[in-house]
């Protein structure tokens, strides 16, 4: 095989690399992003209005950024012609594919509903064991721009291992039913999770097949989400009234900022490692840092046993052991 040959294998390796290395860093924003919420929900004692200004502020990011870059611009211009042109053919964007932010858009309410009561670790691990399965079955139907992904034997082990990590981390937690039953809501979330990357990582590849593709693409995601807290606040508003004052600490208001940058991050890598890698590589970022976020940072009372810690170590083997036939491709 000459030099010139070997390139696009090699290449193809580092992308991998590369992508599953950016799917950890996702991870460990949403867990930053999910302090930052449950913090927030928390102050204002409601966790809708607390998600609607995670969402309309990275909404803002992205509209100041669509309108001073062009390349963005174009690339939503042909996301709504796609659409509108569309036939219905097969691997064609449909415009049910446009709102993955709704699932976005409860996974962040509950971000800032639970995290103040169970802790970001318990969150995160409850999020961990809707994703670890539901991304499996998503790349096995085809939802992602990559089309369908057979199940192989060490994609089907990654994902049993991460759901033992799951039941690990909150081994020591059994015996209080009130806050797993709570940890139901993110678990829901974490499904959500996977179809919202699948489906937003098609928009990305139908608006560009380059970064401003993923930003147009986060674009999307963000307004979807808005619309649909709007809608829930109002009720929200009917039921339980007006939340409490807005905090004065800046800090609280960077959920949005995080939200763009994974969002958007997430759109772009799905296209090159996959709806399951991606998921696992997040997985693992995220224990990580709500491990990180509960020892120094923590949102609730909850102590960080020594289960949470070896379930985040044995989520790590999972990714390793799901992200091996990727990095043997090419």
């Amino acid at each position: 095989m000459t030099i010139t040959e070997s390139r696009p294998a090699l290449s193809t390796r580092q992308s991998q690399v590369v992508g599953l290395a950016a799917a950890f860093g996702i991870g460990m924003l949403v867990a930053v992003q999910s302090r930052i919420n449950g913090e927030l929900g928390s102050r204002l004692g409601d966790g809708i209005p607390a998600a609607l200004i995670s969402f309309v502020s990275g909404l803002l990011i992205l509209l100041v950024a669509c309108l001073l870059i062009r390349r963005i611009r174009t690339s939503l211009g042909n996301v709504w012609r796609t659409i509108r042109t569309s036939s219905g053919e097969q691997g064609q964007l449909r415009w049910w594919q446009c709102i993955g932010g709704v699932a976005g858009a409860f996974l962040v309410a509950t971000q800032s509903i639970t995290v103040s009561v169970i802790g970001v670790a318990v969150f995160t691990v409850a999020v961990v064991a809707g994703q670890a399965v539901s991304s499996l079955v998503v790349d096995r139907l085809g939802f992602g721009p990559a089309g369908p992904q057979p199940y192989t034997t060490l994609r089907v082990v990654g994902a049993v291992l991460a759901l033992v990590a799951v039941v690990l981390a909150v081994s020591d937690r059994l015996n209080h039913p009130s806050g797993l039953l709570i940890a139901v809501l993110p678990a829901l979330g974490g499904i959500g999770t996977a179809v919202q990357q699948a489906i937003n990582g098609r928009v990305a590849r139908t608006a560009s097949k380059d970064a401003y593709g993923a930003l147009a693409a986060g674009f999307i995601n963000f307004l979807a989400g808005t619309a649909a807290l709007v809608i829930v606040l109002l009720i929200d508003l009917v039921f339980r009234g007006a939340p409490r004052s807005l905090p004065t600490e800046p800090w609280l208001y960077f959920g949005g900022a995080c939200g763009v940058i994974f969002i958007s991050s997430a759109a772009a890598v799905v296209r090159v490692v996959g709806v399951f890698v991606l998921g696992l590589g997040t997985i693992a970022g995220q224990l990580i840092a709500s491990l990180l976020i509960d020892l120094f940072v923590p949102a609730s009372d909850q102590a960080v046993t020594f289960p949470v810690v070896a379930g985040t170590l044995l989520a790590l083997v999972a990714v390793v052991v799901a992200a091996i036939p990727n990095l043997r491709k090419n």
